[in-house]
């Protein structure tokens, strides 16, 4: 278990059974694109899930949980929240990229304070803009392919600079892309995520962090969350080059 204590707030995280399960300590504001607890919602856990390439997606949802089975992603992540002891009403992501791939990034200056947690795959790699059909013609896995990330802060954001730490740790992703001369997955040059991406951010709610009305890349929180997400992000990438070269011909 890893404990990060920051002021008033500390985040806890652990690995269970392919699960990672970060605790907030409190409830935070979450905006994601999580297919768990999407969308502007309070919550104190999130979850990223190890999920097995190609699973099996069964006609019925069965009692045991399984990563060899799943059907509804919503539905099948909470009852991973369930399995896992975290509230239901979590965020939660799923990937096929293995949690030992994990990596972590954090930050801080003047009492704000940012972390990154991220897993990173690129083999659904796409250019924004190409055609969906073209896009996923070779798709391997989509789960396998994805990039996962979770972006806390204690600072307290309104809803408008939560859509600017969004924008920024999502420059930062494709900056890093672009800079590895990642392709698409139909071989063009320039990606700039995979099919699949999810991010999330999460910071205090008012009165329990420093008020910080902006996060564009002009401000300091917004140069904090291009670090940790540029870092995290190099580091994911030559983790999956590792992965990916015992397989290669």
């Amino acid at each position: 278990m890893k404990v990060l204590p920051i002021g008033r707030l500390s985040t806890r995280s652990r690995i269970v059974e392919g699960t990672l399960i970060i605790d907030l300590g409190t409830r935070m504001r979450v905006l994601s694109s999580a297919p768990r607890g999407g969308g502007l919602r309070t919550t104190r856990y999130i979850l990223n899930h190890q999920v097995l390439p190609n699973p099996v997606r069964p006609k019925k949802s069965g009692p045991n949980v399984s990563r060899h089975r799943w059907g509804d992603p919503a539905r099948y992540l909470r009852r991973i929240a369930l399995a896992v002891g975290a509230d239901t009403g979590c965020v939660g992501l799923m990937t096929a990229v293995p949690m030992k791939q994990l990596v972590t990034s954090r930050a801080s200056e003047d009492g704000v304070w940012v972390e990154c947690y991220a897993t990173v795959g690129v083999t659904n790699a796409v250019r924004a803009g190409e055609s969906p059909r073209r896009a996923t013609a070779k798709a391997i896995d989509c789960t396998l392919g994805t990039i996962n990330l979770i972006v806390i802060t204690n600072a307290c954001l309104p809803a408008s600079a939560l859509v600017g730490a969004v924008q920024v740790a999502t420059e930062s992703k494709t900056g890093v892309l672009r800079d590895h001369a990642v392709l698409s997955g139909t071989g063009c040059p320039g990606a700039t995520g995979t099919g699949t991406d999810a991010v999330v951010v999460a910071c205090a709610v008012r009165g329990k962090g420093p008020w910080t009305p902006y996060a564009g890349t002009h401000t300091a929180l917004g140069s904090m969350i291009g670090q940790v997400t540029t870092d995290c992000l190099c580091q994911g990438l030559a983790r999956a080059a590792q992965r990916a070269a015992p397989h290669r011909p």
